[in-house]
């Protein structure tokens, strides 16, 4: 069966259905106590990068749960994301070597939506200074109007969607280890153009959920604290058998259907 067409936004019904992020932020609330028991932290700085027209105010549900869990989380602290505006990128690889300096010790980085595009780019200027990059429904494989906010994106960023620098390269991993998690009913950005290259170190992970969510999607959370406890240099695929496979599909499940980006790539 093909599948949606990976160079269209989203539906209009999915996109109404990103109203379920105010569901999933009370699933977040009602479910805190088992996420506590998801793997530790060995306290490590961890940058967290906001999505398109967001703020670090959107991110703190996921820091905070970092900090109990025992990470050093911190926001990007440069106000909405506006995109890749004029000196942003200069600011925040700034903001990226103050936390290396500080810790001694290399800087995890998770972006969300736009925020992972940003935290891909980090990871290729300072490989030396990241210790692994996760996104969260982060479009950079994917068409630049395969998004149901890329009008959103010319207004904020001043520029037209086609003309983001070094399109193409960002479909290449990073040189760290990294993990795209993303949903197939995300009703902001075609989901195709989130699913990373999989290689010896990088790595795709589906939940169910909207893209407004996934800054506090239970599952989201468990999985981003399963892959920031692996000890450096010891980096492993995520594990979906038992019980997991319950809450994490296979992303490969129909990779040879037209459309699928995994099976382009196989």
């Amino acid at each position: 069966m093909p599948l949606a067409d990976p160079t269209r936004p989203p539906s209009r019904e999915l996109l109404l259905l990103e109203l379920r992020a105010i569901w999933e932020l009370t699933a977040f609330l009602a479910s805190y106590p088992l996420l506590r028991l998801a793997p530790r932290g060995d306290g490590h700085p961890v940058l967290v990068l906001p999505g398109l027209a967001a703020s670090d105010l959107s991110t703190r549900p996921l820091r905070r749960y970092l900090r109990d869990q025992g990470w050093s989380s911190h926001g990007w602290k440069l106000g909405p994301n506006h995109g890749p505006r004029p000196g942003v990128e200069e600011r925040m690889q700034e903001r990226l070597a103050e936390l290396h300096a500080r810790y001694d010790r290399k800087v995890s980085v998770i972006g969300w939506s736009l925020g992972g595009i940003f935290a891909r780019e980090l990871a290729r200027r300072a490989p030396d200074q990241v210790r692994a990059v996760i996104t969260l429904g982060s479009p950079f494989a994917g068409a630049p109007r395969a998004s149901n906010a890329w009008r959103l994106y010319e207004r904020a960023s001043q520029r037209k969607v086609e003309d983001y620098p070094g399109r193409e390269r960002m479909k290449l991993p990073p040189p760290v280890p990294s993990t795209a998690i993303y949903t197939r009913t995300d009703g902001i950005v075609a989901w195709q153009g989130c699913l990373e290259r999989e290689g010896p170190t990088s790595e795709n992970i589906e939940i169910e959920g909207s893209h407004c969510g996934l800054g506090h999607n239970p599952a989201a959370l468990y999985a981003i604290a399963d892959r920031l406890a692996q000890p450096e240099g010891e980096w492993q695929p995520f594990d979906r058998r038992g019980l997991r496979a319950l809450v994490y599909r296979d992303p490969h499940r129909d990779a040879h259907a037209p459309g699928h980006p995994l099976g382009a790539h196989a």
